[in-house]
C-alpha cells in the first residue's frame, strides 16, 4: 500500500511503522466505521508479545477515493528539507494556536508533539519524522486527543506512522451495544431496540460509575489548559466505557475546539439558528438585524450529556431516588444559554447531579 511505499523511500516515520509495514505483526483487521472518510479498524497485535494485551484502533482521517490507505497531495510536503529545529517549532505553534486558540500552555503541547515525533529517542527529529508529526497534526480529533492524554476519559495514543494512528481500544465502544442500521429501522420497532438495549446495559450501579465519569469529562473540556472543547456530534455512539466501567470518549471526531467552532462561525450569513450550526449540535444564534452568526454556542456540552444520561441511568434507578434523579437531569438537560452568563449555574448543577450519583456507590465495591 502507500504507507508502505512511502516509509520505504524514507518520507514518513513512526513508532509502529515497523510493525505495520515490514515485521507484518500490526494488521487492519474489523472495520468499526461506515464513514469513506473516518476509518476506525480493530488490529491484530500478532506475536508481540507486549501487544497482546492491548486491542488497539488504528484511524485514517484522510483516506484516498479508491480502495486501500493512501496519502492525500500534500499532507507530507512540509516541513521542507533544512528547516530548523527552531522552525518546526515555531510552524507547530502557530499550527495549534489556528486549531485551539491562543493559550499559554501550547508550548507544553508543542514540546509533546516533538517528543512524539522523535520516534528512535535520538533527541534529534528527522525529516521524515517531522513530516510524519505535521501529517498527523491535520488529523482534527488527533490533534484533540494528544491535547487530552492526560485526561483519564481520553482513550490513550499507543503510536503512530506517517497520518495513522493507534489507540488503545475502548472495550465497549457505546454506551448501547445495540444500533440499529437504517436499512433495518421500519422493520425493527424502536420500543423493541430500546428493550433490548436495556437488558443488555450494565447493572445500575456499573451505569452510574459511567455517567459520574461522564460528567468528570464535561468539566474537563470546558476550560480545560487547550481551551474549551465542545461535543458537536456523535451522542452515545461516542461515549464508551472499559471493561472496569470507566467512562472513555471512543470517539473524538464528534469534538471540536472552541477556536474552531468560533472560526466556522464568524462572520457567517444567516437567516435563522438553522445556518449557525457546526456539526450537528453546536448550535449559535443569528443576528438577524446583522444577518450573520453570533459566536457564541448556546447548548452546552453539560445539557447534551444530561439527555444521553436520562436514556442510560432512569431506567432500573432505586425507586426512592428515580424521583429527584429524573427532576436533576431534566433540568440538566435543558440548560442553555451563553456559557460566560450561565457558567455558576451550570456548575451547579453538576456539582448537584454528581453529588446525588456519587451518593450511591460510595463506600461500595462499585465506587
Amino acid at each position: 500500500g502507500e504507507i508502505e511505499r512511502e516509509r520505504g523511500r524514507g518520507i514518513i516515520s513512526g513508532s509502529v511503522c515497523k510493525s505495520l509495514c515490514e515485521e507484518k505483526t500490526l494488521t487492519l483487521q474489523r472495520c468499526l466505521s461506515t464513514s469513506p472518510t473516518h476509518q476506525v479498524n480493530t488490529n491484530s497485535p500478532g506475536k508481540q508479545k507486549h501487544m497482546e494485551s492491548l486491542h488497539t484502533s488504528l484511524v485514517d482521517l484522510a483516506v484516498g477515493n479508491g480502495p486501500g490507505l493512501t496519502r492525500p497531495v500534500g499532507l507530507y510536503d512540509k516541513p521542507a528539507r533544512g528547516t530548523s529545529m527552531d522552525e518546526f517549532r515555531e510552524m507547530l505553534h502557530s499550527f495549534l494556536k489556528d486549531s485551539l486558540g491562543e493559550q499559554s500552555s501550547l508550548g507544553s503541547l508543542v514540546s509533546r508533539v516533538v517528543s512524539l515525533a522523535d520516534v528512535n529517542l535520538d533527541g534529534r527529529v528527522s525529516l521524515a519524522e517531522a513530516k510524519a508529526a505535521w501529517a498527523l497534526l491535520h488529523v482534527d480529533e488527533f490533534v484533540l486527543l494528544l491535547a487530552l492524554q492526560d485526561k483519564e476519559h481520553a482513550p490513550l495514543l499507543l503510536g503512530h506512522c506517517g497520518h495513522l494512528y493507534v489507540t488503545e481500544r475502548v472495550a465497549h465502544a457505546a454506551l448501547f451495544t445495540l444500533e440499529v442500521p437504517a436499512w433495518a429501522r421500519p422493520m425493527v420497532p424502536e420500543a423493541a431496540a430500546r428493550a433490548l438495549n436495556r437488558w443488555l446495559a450494565p447493572a445500575w450501579p456499573h451505569r452510574v460509575r459511567i455517567a459520574i465519569g461522564l460528567l468528570e469529562f464535561v468539566e474537563e473540556a470546558f476550560h480545560g489548559a487547550y481551551g474549551s472543547l465542545y461535543m458537536c456530534d456523535g451522542g452515545a455512539r461516542a461515549v464508551g466505557y472499559s471493561t472496569s466501567y470507566d467512562c472513555k470518549l471512543a470517539d473524538l471526531g464528534g469534538m471540536a475546539s472552541e477556536a474552531a467552532v468560533r472560526a466556522f462561525l464568524r462572520g457567517r450569513a444567516c437567516r435563522g439558528s438553522d445556518d449557525c450550526t457546526f456539526g450537528r449540535d453546536c448550535s449559535a444564534t443569528c443576528d438577524r438585524l446583522a444577518r450573520r452568526c453570533n459566536t457564541e454556542v448556546v447548548r452546552p456540552n453539560l445539557a447534551k450529556a444530561c439527555a444521553l444520561l436520562a436514556d442510560f441511568l432512569l431506567f432500573g434507578a432505586p425507586s426512592d431516588l428515580r424521583d429527584d434523579l429524573e427532576r436533576q437531569l431534566r433540568t440538566c438537560a435543558t440548560l442553555s444559554g451563553l456559557a460566560s452568563q450561565m457558567e455558576v449555574h451550570h456548575s451547579l448543577v453538576l456539582s448537584n447531579l454528581k453529588t446525588l450519583l456519587w451518593k450511591e456507590i460510595s463506600d461500595t465495591k462499585y465506587s
